[in-house]
Order: C-alpha cells, then sequence, then structure tokens
C-alpha cells in the first residue's frame, strides 16, 4: 500500500489538474461578468434604478442560496460521490432525481407565496429605506420578474454538482459566464426599449443559459437515468436532508448579513447599496478565480478519501492547497488595495458611472479586500468539513461569524458616520473582519 504522502500526492495532482480547467472557465466566466458589470454600470450608474435592481436581485439569490446551493455544498455532493465511489450508481441517481424533484417544488412554492407578497418583501425585509414610491414600486416588479431564477437556478446548481462528483467540471465551469451573457443580453439588447427591466429578463435568460450549457456534459455520464420521484423513504435523501439542515442555517445567517446590509445602505446616501455590490463583486473576481476554482474542485476528491477511509491523505491534500491558497490570495489582496482606484476608473468610469460613482466603490473595495484571504481559506476549509459529513462545525462557527458581521455592519456604519467617513464602508470592513474570524476558528 502507498504511503500517505504518496497517496496524498496523486489525489493533489488530481485536484490541481480540475482546479486548472475550473479555473480557466472561472476566469473566462469573471471576464464576462467584468463586461457586463461595464455595460451595466454604463448604462445605469450606481443611480436609484440600479440600487432598486440590486435590491430586488438579492432576494432570488437567497431563495436559491437556502434551498438548493445548501444542500448542493454540503449534503448532496459528498453522498452522491459516496454511492458512485462504492459502484451503486444506480442508486447514486435514483438520489440524483429525488433531489432535483424535491428542489423544484420548494422552490416553485415559495416562488409564488413571494410574488404574492413582494410588497410586503420589499418593504420590511429587502429595504425599508426606499421611502420613494416610485423607487419602491420598480423594486417590487423588479422582484416578481427575477423569482423565476431561483427554480431555473435549482435545477442547474444540482447538475453542477451531479457532473462535478464524475470529476468532469469544464462545462459546469462555464456556467457563470452563461449567466452573464444573459444580463449582457438584457442590457445590451432589452434595456434601451425596456429600461432596467430589461436587465430583469436577461437575468432569467442568463438563468436558462447555466443550465443548457451543462446539458451535454450531462448526456455523457454513464447511467444516467431520471426517475420521477421524491424519495423520501430513501435512506439517502434522508442524510441529505440531514446534513442539510445545519447548513441551510449557516446559509440563512449569511444571507441574513447581506439582507442586513442592504437594509442597511437603503438608508444611506443614494449609490451606497450599488457600490457595495459592485465592490464586493470585484473582490470576488481573484477570489473566484483562486479559492472557488480550487475548492469546487476538492470536495469531490475529498469525499472520496473519506469514502475509502484514506483521512491522512485528506489532510495532506488540504494542507497543501491551504499553502497555495495563500501564496495566490495574498498579493491578490494587497493589488486590490493598491489600485483600486485606477482599475474602477478604467474598468467602470463612463456614461452614467462618475468620479463620484468611482470614489463610492472605491471605499467599499479598500475594506472588502482586506477580507479576501478570509474568504478563500473558508472555501476550502469549509469543504473539508462537508466531505467528512459535518456540517455542523463550519455552520456553528459561521451563525457565530455572521450574527458578529450584523452587529459590526450596524456599529462600523455608526462610527463611520461620526468620523465624516462614507458609512457604506462600514458595511464592507464588518465583512471582512467577521470572515477572517471565521477562518481562523475553521482552521482551530
Amino acid at each position: 500500500m502507498d504511503s500517505p504522502a504518496v497517496e496524498g500526492s496523486s489525489a493533489n495532482r488530481q485536484i490541481v489538474r480540475a482546479a486548472g480547467t475550473v479555473m480557466f472557465a472561472f476566469i473566462i466566466g469573471q471576464v464576462f461578468s467584468l463586461v457586463s458589470g461595464i455595460l451595466i454600470t454604463w448604462k445605469f450608474g450606481t443611480g436609484m434604478e440600479y440600487d432598486a435592481f440590486n435590491a430586488a436581485n438579492k432576494f432570488p439569490d437567497i431563495l436559491y442560496q437556502l434551498v438548493a446551493a445548501g444542500a448542493l455544498a454540503s449534503a448532496f455532493v459528498p453522498t452522491f460521490t459516496t454511492l458512485i465511489a462504492r459502484g451503486d450508481a444506480t442508486r447514486g441517481w435514483k438520489l440524483a432525481s429525488a433531489v432535483v424533484n424535491l428542489v423544484t417544488l420548494i422552490l416553485l412554492a415559495v416562488g409564488i407565496v413571494s410574488a404574492i407578497f413582494a410588497p410586503w418583501i420589499v418593504r420590511h425585509i429587502l429595504a425599508p429605506g426606499f421611502t420613494d414610491p416610485v423607487q419602491f414600486q420598480l423594486t417590487v416588479n423588479l422582484l416578481r420578474i427575477q423569482l423565476i431564477s431561483p427554480i431555473i437556478f435549482g435545477i442547474s446548481g444540482l447538475l453542477m454538482g451531479i457532473i462535478n462528483s464524475y470529476q468532469s467540471f469544464l462545462w459546469p465551469a462555464l456556467a457563470p459566464a452563461m449567466y452573464s451573457i444573459g444580463k449582457i443580453i438584457g442590457v445590451l439588447f432589452l434595456a434601451p426599449s425596456m429600461g432596467i427591466y430589461g436587465l430583469a429578463v436577461g437575468v432569467l435568460i442568463g438563468a436558462a443559459m447555466h443550465g443548457l450549457i451543462q446539458v451535454p456534459a450531462l448526456l455523457k455520464l454513464p447511467g444516467r437515468k431520471y426517475t420521477f420521484i421524491l424519495g423520501l423513504k430513501m435512506q439517502e435523501v434522508r442524510e441529505v436532508a440531514r446534513l442539510m439542515g445545519p447548513r441551510v442555517l449557516g446559509v440563512a445567517f449569511v444571507q441574513l448579513n447581506f439582507l442586513v446590509n442592504i437594509r442597511i445602505a437603503s438608508s444611506q446616501p443614494t449609490g451606497s447599496l450599488s457600490a457595495i455590490q459592485v465592490g464586493f463583486a470585484l473582490m470576488l473576481i481573484p477570489e473566484i478565480a483562486i479559492a472557488q476554482s480550487i475548492a469546487i474542485a476538492a470536495l469531490p476528491t475529498f469525499s472520496a478519501q473519506v469514502a475509502k477511509g484514506r483521512l491522512e491523505d485528506m489532510r495532506f491534500s488540504l494542507a497543501a492547497l491551504l499553502r497555495g491558497v495563500l501564496l495566490l490570495a495574498v498579493p491578490a489582496s494587497l493589488g486590490l488595495i493598491l489600485l483600486r482606484v485606477p482599475l474602477i476608473t478604467l474598468l467602470y468610469q463612463r456614461g452614467s458611472f462618475d468620479t463620484h460613482s468611482t470614489q463610492l466603490v472605491a471605499w467599499a473595495l479598500l475594506f472588502y479586500a482586506f477580507g479576501l484571504v478570509g474568504h478563500s481559506l473558508v472555501e476550502i476549509i469549509s469543504r473539508a468539513f462537508y466531505a467528512l459529513h459535518d456540517t455542523k462545525t463550519p455552520v456553528f462557527v459561521g451563525v457565530i461569524a455572521m450574527s458578529l458581521n450584523v452587529l459590526l455592519s450596524i456599529a462600523f456604519s455608526r462610527m463611520f458616520i461620526s468620523i465624516d467617513w462614507m458609512p457604506h464602508g462600514g458595511l464592507a470592513l464588518a465583512n471582512s473582519l467577521a470572515t477572517f474570524l471565521e477562518a481562523f476558528a475553521l482552521m482551530f
């Protein structure tokens, strides 16, 4: 039998190859995401309409993160991969069918209820600071349009997990680029006649393209078979539900933090909400390319190592990946901090995006960039816990961190106002500090 170091090195090479594929596709995706952001800000700047869009866009994303992404990241992939690794593909595909069906039904029901109560959601949850009746109604309308997207993303996100479990990464990794292309279509071809509504329709187009691009890879998988079942009596479905429970709680606290940020920013000067969205998106570009690509590639390998009882191999792989992520994330963080103003000026400052918009986004990015390393570490370490079928530990740590994030968001915003700094910077600083503490706690 090979030593843990030899086995771990082989697994590391497999992860590196997969991560290289994912990173390549993610870089393409981030280029299109950047282009879509440039075109959107050129058209709408950081004004009232774009604030309304960002507020409305967040709620469908929360629904997807709570129902589908939570199951995908922490529960479905390890359970499905375990069945495949043990040679029980038939039962694995029954599990996949049941989870897809359950997620679709849940998101459909929640979407219908949310559309009915959209005015209440905007008024009391999303943006109580939108006191202008025109902006309020615009946010309600945009929310109702985009509530279709989490249903599509729910199916598409689970397809990503299925395909990745077979160590196939290219087409799922290209899916985010398709989403950005949909928004580009919306802002270039629909917005001239439909205004900000064209961008909302573009979101739906992008969601559909996000799923369709994965179909060729799905059709190539061996033994694939869809069954119209809910599988409520299947042991594996119950295992997914058991693992998903704590993860949903953790995701809920993360999304609560985003909601708090939107609520606070909606009461701050116009453009604050858009500034934190654009600034956070800029920080995510290197985070996605560096950490998420490695984490997505690592989870199936981690899960297979655990399923075969090779825990030492997994520890060896995890340590090597953390070192590699630090070597990439630290310089990227420093680069964003030092070059934020010329970067934003080069990318965005045109059309409706003026020098004031640049100042708003650069202020947010300054504080978000400090958290890039923390976000990157959390991506990797949390996948190791999920592979061990332990969702409680990262959720427990995440709940504490995000609770602290909410308190810090309120405190830092007030502190920034008291010293005459733009208050939305406090929201970014709170996020970075809480994420750093979460990363250190998980490592400990």
